[in-house]
């Protein structure tokens, strides 16, 4: 496995690599002008746009391809200087699911190679795609152009299945067909951890030579502490969302779907009022999404929950939030719960201790990296409802304690950012772009035919 990288520069005295002009990236089911929380956007959305906006801020440009959704958005939309998005016409102007969509990857391919067939030979120096449906996107794109392909999986079909969640659809074998395709194919892999890492070399037998662990971010301004005073804070945030001044509130902030397992949040509330009544009936738990995947079947699911456990009156249900309502959110809770049945890093988390609030999270996946046990968070083993609501009776009278993992989340945190995780692909990108050049001057000199021809 190739060392992590985490933004810092090369050793002094090293042969610089080369540096990208341009990156065509590529997004096949989900925009990143989608809104987080809803469909299928999440923090691969955010993780798209974060990045590109870096890379342009280094001087270079990037042109996202993605799926047109809507007639009304024009074909290219510039996000930020140097940062475009390019909509291709594949099937109907609609949503369509994960599941409906390789049947519009050969119209979508088509768009990808029309609009660079419309540039001078040589206009992008790499692809970077991101989810399986890009990749084999991005594998016959890479043949087409002659520039090395990097894929970022995202999540793996294989690692979702092991660990489902009560009641879920399993990946179907055509996504696990097709990602080990791109995988054997991709010059390049990026792994968000090391136990993504690792599950693309055991699961997948991905060359360790060609997996590289770049860490996600976070947007340290937008997502900070308020400053001040904290209780005041806390008020002035809850009184923005509406909430109760007083008590307690343990927020859950995602897209609502088995995967993401916010029933465990619910039932963890009706087992603590079991376990201790008063607190219970101190408890807000906000649920901050829309419905996503398996999770659009019953989309009143989690609701009725509720109602069915008599904690219906102990649970708010919120919309997902945008500009400067996002991190109210975080700051109005005393926890965030993230309590998924599988996560490649949980930027959700991560967010939330950058605005200085505590995190309960599932020891899975990514989360034992975006989560310092004891230190930012706490990460609990399994999703019984009864050790989730455990942990909410000890953690949530104990200010003390919470503070302590307040400031402690705050710091770890700030190892993070979009700037050192675009640092960190920028020197992925040089290596690969290295890499395929002297593939390709090999090749050249140990065949005259084709040295001349070219």
């Amino acid at each position: 496995m190739a060392e992590m990288h985490t933004g810092v520069g090369r050793q002094r005295g090293a042969q610089p690599w080369p540096r990208p002009r341009r990156i065509a990236t590529v997004s096949v089911h989900t925009s990143p002008l989608h809104q987080p929380g809803t469909g299928d956007a999440g923090g691969m959305n955010v993780y798209i746009l974060e990045v590109a906006r870096r890379l342009a801020e280094a001087d270079v440009e990037v042109e996202i391809f993605t799926r047109a959704t809507s007639g009304d958005l024009p074909r290219v939309v510039e996000v930020a200087p140097g940062v475009q998005v390019r909509h291709i016409t594949a099937g109907p102007l609609e949503g369509l699911t994960k599941e409906e969509l390789p049947g519009q990857l050969c119209a979508f391919t088509a768009g990808v190679l029309r609009a660079e067939a419309a540039r001078a030979p040589g206009y992008y120096d790499l692809i970077h795609s991101h989810y399986w449906l890009s990749g084999q996107v991005g594998w016959l794109a890479r043949d087409r152009w002659g520039v090395p392909l990097v894929h970022s999986a995202h999540t793996l079909a294989k690692v979702k299945n092991a660990q489902l969640a009560a009641g879920d659809r399993p990946e179907p074998k055509a996504r696990v067909i097709g990602e080990e395709q791109v995988v054997a194919e991709a010059d390049r892999l990026v792994a968000n951890t090391r136990v993504e890492a690792r599950d693309l070399i055991s699961r997948y037998d991905a060359d360790p030579d060609r997996v590289t662990v770049v860490q996600p971010g976070v947007d340290l301004d937008r997502f900070r502490p308020a400053g001040g005073d904290r209780d005041a804070a806390v008020h002035a945030a809850r009184r923005r969302l509406g909430l109760p001044s007083t008590g307690y509130v343990v927020a859950f902030v995602g897209r609502i779907q088995p995967l993401k397992a916010p029933d465990v949040l619910i039932r963890a509330v009706a087992a603590l009022r079991d376990r201790d009544p008063l607190l219970a009936d101190e408890l807000t738990v906000v649920v901050v999404g829309g419905p996503s995947g398996s999770g659009l079947d019953r989309p009143t699911a989690l609701i009725e929950l509720a109602a069915s456990l008599g904690v219906a009156d102990r649970v708010r249900f919120l919309p997902p939030q945008t500009g400067d309502d996002l991190p109210a959110v975080y700051r109005a809770a005393d926890l965030v719960a993230v309590p998924s049945y599988n996560e490649s890093f949980g930027l959700v988390a991560l967010e939330a201790q950058a605005c200085g609030t505590p995190v309960l999270a599932a020891a899975v996946g990514g989360l034992v990296t975006a989560v310092r046990d004891q230190g930012s968070g706490v990460l609990i083993d399994g999703h019984r409802p009864d050790d989730w609501a455990a942990a909410l009776c000890r953690l949530l009278p104990d200010r003390d304690r919470r503070a302590v993992l307040s400031r402690g989340a705050e710091r770890h945190a700030r190892n993070f950012s979009w700037h050192r995780t675009a640092a960190g692909l920028l020197s992925v990108y040089g290596a690969t772009i290295a890499e395929h050049r002297a593939r390709l001057t090999a090749r050249l000199a140990a065949d005259p035919v084709l040295s001349c021809s070219w």
